[in-house]
């Protein structure tokens, strides 16, 4: 159950290095999966390969292949971005198989866990695996119309955001704007902070059901339900309300492949009126895609559970400006989170 607290408050300790042991919790098994079943490094010692080679030759999805090298190189195994990838010599010593130092049987003796496994079948299709590879569950989009996985996904990322959201919306000035709209915003913690810290703004979450209900209770829970309102829609299917002047996308785009975030980022744009902020809070790879490494990790997590993946600051800058998005801005957070910034001109 949520809780009232202040959110401009922050906690006396930094629970970073925490969040890293969640987030990451799957790159293991990417690597495992290259190592043991595509044997990916002794192919790459022998081709040196672009993105596009590798993909066609080991019959990899691009999705997925981007977030496996980005993750490698930003583990030091790779080198070469954004052209020819390399192996290092790290990577050459101890993952080759001709290499008397290779350690691929130490990894092929977790090949068969069940993340794992699923990697290598993310790998090949680009669908997205079950929730937490468990059997009786489905894929996260589709787990999140059933009432009760909605409730459990909805408090963890709740919880998440009671670090996270306090931090974000001190880095926005919103002092000229009068209404956000939370897209997919889940609990509502994002839009609560934006108005705890901006009392002149309105904030309005757009959540589809079951999530819609859970967010109106947490918000009145929180003593926001007379600034913070429910709009129930679906973010892709229904038009989105046109009299906000901030549109807020806390922890979404990351869960869908570049058609679906140009898609709602067009929808933003025409919904926005002039002047109008767009607001991307994530975890994002730098520009050049070499990490960092814990923002590479947790992409290896999105790639395995959603459609998604840690999109980089240049991917997103030229997103945003191909749907029109004008003076685009980048800055850091907590928790290797971030907000990119951009305006409807």
């Amino acid at each position: 159950m949520t809780t009232a607290f202040d959110f401009l408050t922050q906690p006396a300790t930094d629970p970073t290095s925490i969040y890293r042991y969640r987030d990451g919790i799957y790159a293991a098994d990417l690597l495992a999966a290259a190592v043991a079943h595509l044997d990916f490094f002794t192919w790459l010692g022998e081709n040196p390969s672009d993105v596009e080679t590798i993909c066609s030759s080991l019959g990899l999805q691009q999705r997925p292949a981007d977030v496996m090298l980005t993750l490698f190189t930003a583990m030091g195994l790779l080198e070469g971005r954004p052209g020819i990838f390399h192996l290092t010599a790290l990577a050459r010593e101890h993952l080759v198989k001709t290499s008397i130092w290779n350690i691929e049987p130490y990894f092929a003796s977790l090949k068969e866990r069940p993340v794992c496994r699923d990697m290598i079948t993310v790998l090949r299709t680009g669908k997205p695996a079950n929730w937490g590879s468990l059997k009786n569950e489905q894929e996260w989009a589709k787990a999140m119309e059933e009432e009760t996985f909605a409730r459990q996904f909805t408090a963890a990322m709740d919880c998440r955001g009671v670090f996270l959201a306090p931090a974000m919306a001190a880095q926005l000035d919103l002092s000229e704007h009068h209404h956000a709209l939370d897209i997919a915003g889940g609990s509502g913690v994002y839009a609560c902070a934006l108005a705890a810290r901006n009392p002149q703004l309105g904030a309005t979450i757009l959540e589809r059901p079951p999530v819609d209900r859970i967010s109106r209770n947490s918000v009145a829970n929180r003593g926001f339900a007379d600034r913070v309102s429910v709009h129930t829609g679906n973010m892709f299917s229904d038009p989105l309300p046109t009299d906000c002047d901030i549109h807020l996308y806390s922890n979404v785009l990351h869960d869908w492949d570049t058609p679906r975030v140009s898609e709602l980022l067009g929808k933003s744009f025409a919904a926005l009126p002039a002047g109008g902020l767009l607001v991307v809070h994530d975890a994002h790879i730098n520009a050049a895609k070499t990490g960092p490494l814990p923002v590479a990790a947790y992409s290896a997590l999105l790639m395995n559970i959603t459609e998604g993946k840690c999109y980089s600051e240049k991917e997103m800058e030229d997103l945003l400006k191909n749907a029109g998005f004008e003076n685009v801005q980048y800055s850091p957070t907590v928790a290797d989170r971030s907000i990119i910034t951009a305006r409807k001109p």
